[in-house]
């Protein structure tokens, strides 16, 4: 329950900020059901929310209130387009659900908040931003 109060107090933040949920759905190996809940609840408090589906790719980019997400096997994923984008549309913070176990380009510059929601009990060192375990 306590990553549930986290990440609650982190969305209820960003209340008035242009905001953007990601998801990597590079595996079908992922807890949907917490995936799942997650969106509930930033639908629940932040209905303006931005929903990603990237893998290596961009797959879909459509309002949080949007719920049916694919997700694919073949484990490959980049962060870069997802973070590229973000620059682009001046999004405040973005939340990433993911392994972070994909690919960074060396020289990417984020100059937004990034928060790493990670549905594993091990978390990997990320190159910038914040990790939040949510398994």
């Amino acid at each position: 329950m306590r990553w549930q109060k986290s990440l609650l107090s982190m969305i209820q933040k960003q209340a008035d900020k242009n905001i953007a949920l990601a998801i990597d759905t590079s595996t079908n190996e992922t807890n949907q059901k917490l995936i799942n809940s997650i969106i509930t609840l930033f639908k629940e408090v932040n209905p303006d929310t931005t929903l990603v589906q990237s893998d290596f790719k961009i797959r879909d980019i459509s309002s949080i209130q949007k719920t049916k997400i694919q997700f694919f096997t073949h484990g490959k994923s980049s962060y870069t387009e997802v973070l590229e984008w973000g620059k682009e549309e001046k999004i405040d913070t973005l939340f990433y659900i993911t392994d972070v176990t994909g690919y960074f380009y060396e020289d990417l510059q984020v100059d937004y908040e990034v928060i790493w929601l990670v549905p594993n009990d091990f978390i990997p060192k990320v190159p910038f931003g914040k990790t939040l375990k949510i398994a």
